[in-house]
Order: C-alpha cells, then structure tokens, then sequence
C-alpha cells in the first residue's frame, strides 16, 4: 500500500512516523517568513520527513502547480493530521483506498481547526480522537474509529496534543494496516445537527482580563500555552504566563483585579474579578521564559504591582 502524508504541525509528527514505511510523499503547507530577516525556516513536519529519507512537497493552497500534480502519485490511501487546509474533493478520490484524517476531538463536536484549545478554554472534562473518511465537509465524514479520553486537571494544550497525538499515530498504524487486506471500512455517519465549530485562534485571545474568574483565567493560559500564549503587562511591560493554578487567599474589599496579593517561593499570586490566580512561570519581553518567583526577586516592589 502506498500513502501519500498531509501534515502541518507538530500534532502531525506521530502519525508521519506511524506512516514511514508506506508513505511515497508528504505534503505540507509552505513556512511563512520569521525572524528579523523574514527568512523562510523548515516547518516541523518537513523537517521530519526529510530527516526520515521521505519526498516533500511544499504548497500554499490547491491550485499551486505541485498540488496538481499530487494526484499523479497514483496513492492507495491518503493520510491527513493537522494540516491546516481543505483538500478538494476532486483530490481527495483521487486514492484508490480514499482519504483518512485524524481530528483530535469527539466529533461530530469541535469540528474546525483549534479543537483542541476551545475545548481547554470551555473546561470539557473529557475530549478525544476520531478517524474519518474524508468527504468534502470540513471534518464531516463517515467516523472509523472514534475514542474518548479524560483531560487531566493541570494538562494544557501542548501536554494533551502530544498524549492525543501518540495516541492517533497507535490508532492510525492499525487502521492502515487492517486497510491493506479488506480496504478501508465504511463508517458510520455523523449527526450533524450536533456539530459544534470551532473559530480560529487570534493573537488577542491571549490578553488576560483580570476581571474574569479565576477559572476562566487559568483555562485561557493552558489553552492558549502553544500560541499566542497568554500575556498581561506590568508597568508597560508584555509579560506571558505559561503556567498557572488557583490561587489560595481571597481578594479583599481594598483590592482590584490583577492587584499582586502575594509573592512567595511557589509564585506570584494575583486578584482575579473571581478569586486569585498563582503565576508560577512567565516570560518578560526581550527575556528568557522562568519562574514566576524568580522575576518576582528580580522586580522592585512587585508586591505594590497591578498586572493590567
């Protein structure tokens, strides 16, 4: 069996690897420019591949001239994980086994491209992993396999993406190998009445408003952990948390949301419109990511501080 690979993002890693010994080619979407010098820099999935003796091809969307020519490898199976566009329907027929993708969540709920930060940020309990039969429905077609698992009490985005991602690759693996006697199963259908879409993470969904709950806070630093990453300012200053967990003393009359209420070894604890949230590590702009309690050493007076 030969598979033609689509992936973006480090979630993709796992099943590439699961799929190295069928894979003739790996597609995925071209580096944007970065850095001071904008200079174009390898992806994570290209690095891999190449990394793994495979053939890349690198494309912007579907009507690049490389993307035509996909469908001329002639592949049994097409495999998709976090790839980040919508492949044609005329492309995705084009394997004799069809197209399969990985979505890391129950669906038909949390169909879309961050399904895994809004479920973080609306506090589910639990998610998943589903396989599909791609149709031309974003993350819409026929279920193959579908697993549900808890969300730890302290996992954030990058800690669930790397448990569900192993996972998918183990599911994958199977799948692929089963598809190589009897072809890939047909499915069930999914409800689509009980869809749910999930919106585009933006860079200002990072801002932290103090004046929300001390839960809605600590959800919004681990869903948002990977990018944009959470951030407030102090004295005019970006800082970004990275990890936070509820606090312990209560906000008293004489104080204001984002007031600091305490500095400790543990951390910097600081009022929320509901409660206090203990900062335990943060990134001050132009500085290197630390503990919370270490900037807090370094900061005159912090314990006067507001983070706005």
């Amino acid at each position: 069996m030969t598979v033609v690979f689509f992936g973006s993002s480090g979630f993709s890693i796992p099943a590439l690897r699961s799929m190295v010994p069928s894979t003739i080619l790996v597609v995925t979407r071209k580096t944007k420019p970065k850095g001071r010098g904008h200079l174009p820099g390898d992806n994570e999935v290209k690095a891999e591949a190449l990394a793994l003796g495979l053939p890349v091809t690198e494309i912007d969307s579907f009507r690049d001239e490389e993307a035509q020519r996909i469908a001329d490898r002639k592949a049994d199976l097409f495999v998709v994980a976090s790839f980040g566009l919508i492949i044609p329907k005329w492309l995705l027929d084009s394997p004799t086994m069809g197209s399969v993708n990985v979505h890391p969540s129950l669906l038909p709920r949390y169909r879309g491209p961050s399904p895994i930060q809004w479920a973080l940020l609306n506090g589910e309990k639990a998610t998943g992993i589903t396989i599909i039969r791609m149709n031309e429905k974003m993350d819409g077609g026929d279920v193959l396999y579908q697993e549900e698992t808890m969300i730890g009490p302290d996992e954030d985005a990058a800690a669930l993406s790397e448990r569900l991602s192993l996972r998918a690759a183990e599911i994958l693996a199977r799948i692929a190998e089963a598809a190589e006697g009897k072809g890939i199963p047909g499915g069930f259908p999914q409800d689509d009445e009980k869809a749910t879409y999930t919106p585009m993470i933006t860079k200002e969904m990072g801002k932290i408003d103090w004046h929300a709950g001390s839960l809605e806070i600590i959800r919004r630093v681990r869903a948002l952990v990977q990018w944009p990453t959470a951030y407030t300012f102090i004295d005019g200053k970006m800082v970004k948390v990275f990890k936070v967990r509820p606090g312990t003393l209560d906000r008293g009359p004489g104080s204001s949301a984002g007031q600091v209420l305490a500095v400790s070894a543990a951390g910097i604890e600081v009022a929320a419109g509901r409660g206090s949230v203990l900062v335990e590590e943060v990134q001050v702009e132009n500085r290197k990511r630390m503990a919370a309690s270490d900037f807090a050493r370094g900061y005159r007076q912090i314990s006067e501080k507001q983070f706005l």
